[in-house]
């Protein structure tokens, strides 16, 4: 087994400090993995990324990913710029041989994404796509419950992504609010990750119809950003939005059971409610990732003197990733998540096998994204297998 792999990471703001923080803990927590080598950095801003690199602890920074990717001392390239520059540096880092890691989405548009998982086929390389809530180990815990038909027929899947950082209409214009660069809003923002959690824990989506609403059509431009934060004044010229604030839609699945999903940046008082609940035959589960720690769970078959939902506190050792965390009771947080998320990257790499989620992962979701445009805009149900 390969003792190590040298990283080089494309992006250096949210996305950037979650992986660094995974790639710099990973070996302390999980030593029995390949360790990720965190080789060179890269931004287009020299003063910004130079901090990073410094802050982060990575070895050396560039200012052109193409230097990352003709790299022959990288093994792995970690995009997790904007969704705009996703395309291009995986393309070239295919052909160039490189390890794939891309946070979602995966592409502005499914045919981006399919042209991008066929490159990385053709080259015979890993690719990874970054969804990290499946890494919860309350999360993993309710997938098991269902492989195992502990829930039964699953006849509902219920998601809603909330938040509410973009409430005030004179909140700037960051590049999450531009469709040229983000590729959609909530929707592909937020709806991504509930539909990859639909996809890994129920199944695949046979057709969906949906709609959407842009609250606030204008905003003023931003004198910085970073993250989910920005800088303006509300004398500042304006741009329009062409983003969706809020998405919701329907869905059908493959195993018979029904779906309703909801995004929105416009939830006040929510500040991050990623939540699902699946209902069974036998039973449900309930997550909340503000309570990450957390599984409500429910089974038909306890006695009627106790019926109801039971709190499980993921945090055993019987739970997924738990045994190399801390004593039973003593909870993670979100940049756990991205841990484990990195602990199968290295060991699919080790392995020589294909990480989960990968490419195709991306695509499916990117498919599904896709469908509940078109039915936006045709105001219909629309078949996934139409795209």
């Amino acid at each position: 087994m390969k003792p190590s792999y040298n990283v080089g990471m494309i992006g250096y703001k949210f996305m950037g400090k979650a992986h660094s923080h995974a790639y710099r803990d990973l070996p302390m927590f999980f030593p029995s993995v390949p360790k990720p080598v965190m080789k060179a950095i890269c931004g287009r801003d020299p003063a910004g990324v130079s901090q990073a690199a410094s802050q982060f602890g990575w070895e050396r920074y560039v200012t052109d990913w193409r230097e990352l990717v003709n790299d022959p001392e990288i093994d792995l390239i970690d995009i997790n710029a904007p969704s705009n520059a996703h395309k291009d540096i995986a393309l070239a880092a295919a052909r160039a041989g490189k390890h794939l890691f891309c946070e979602k989405p995966l592409a502005l548009t499914l045919s981006d994404a399919r042209e991008m998982l066929a490159a990385a086929e053709k080259a015979g390389v890993k690719h990874m796509v970054g969804f990290n809530y499946r890494f919860a180990p309350a999360v993993q815990l309710a997938r098991k419950l269902v492989r195992e038909g502990r829930l039964g027929r699953i006849h509902h899947f219920r998601a809603w992504f909330l938040q509410d950082w973009i409430l005030d209409p004179e909140f700037p214009l960051v590049w999450r609010l531009d469709r040229e660069v983000a590729g959609s809003g909530s929707h592909g923002d937020l709806g991504a990750h509930l539909i990859d959690l639909a996809h890994f824990l129920v199944g695949e989506m046979t057709e969906v119809i949906g709609m959407s609403e842009t609250f606030v059509k204008e905003r003023p431009m931003p004198s910085s950003m970073t993250g989910l934060s920005a800088k303006g004044s509300s004398d500042a010229p304006r741009g329009p939005v062409t983003v969706d604030d809020a998405t919701l839609f329907l869905a059908r699945f493959a195993n018979g059971a029904l779906g309703s999903f909801e995004a929105t940046r416009f939830a006040g008082g929510h500040r991050c409610t990623n939540a699902f609940e699946i209902n069974g035959s036998k039973g449900s589960v309930k997550f909340d990732f503000e309570r990450m720690n957390e599984l409500q769970v429910y089974f038909t078959d306890d006695a009627s003197d106790v019926q109801g939902f039971r709190r499980v506190l993921a945090t055993d050792p019987a739970h997924a990733y738990s045994e190399a965390w801390w004593p039973p009771g003593h909870t993670i947080g979100y940049e756990h998540t991205f841990i484990h998320e990195t602990v199968e990257l290295m060991q699919a790499l080790a392995e020589d096998r294909q990480p989960v989620p990968n490419f195709r992962d991306g695509v499916a979701c990117q498919q599904a994204l896709e469908a509940v445009e078109v039915s936006i805009a045709e105001r219909r149900w629309v078949r996934i297998d139409e795209l």
